[in-house]
């Protein structure tokens, strides 16, 4: 999904971003453009830095945990 229309960074780039280091939205701007421009993505950045700190888990690069049978 395109996130940053500014710079057109999708969601995948921004998490990829955040799950490499950048934990502000400062940061994210710095490693992948979103949010460098209007702000407009701002608040969307700064939900998905909170979603890949809180939930690692959840990332969409990695495969769901197997359960042991």
């Amino acid at each position: 999904m395109l996130v940053c229309h500014c710079n057109a960074v999708s969601d995948r780039e921004i998490r990829e971003a955040i799950q490499e280091g950048a934990h502000t939205h400062e940061a994210v701007a710095a490693a992948c453009g979103a949010g460098a421009c209007c702000g407009g993505c701002r608040a969307t950045v700064e939900s998905l830095i909170r979603l890949e700190r809180r939930c690692p888990s959840l990332r969409p690069s990695q495969p769901a945990p197997r359960s042991a049978a």
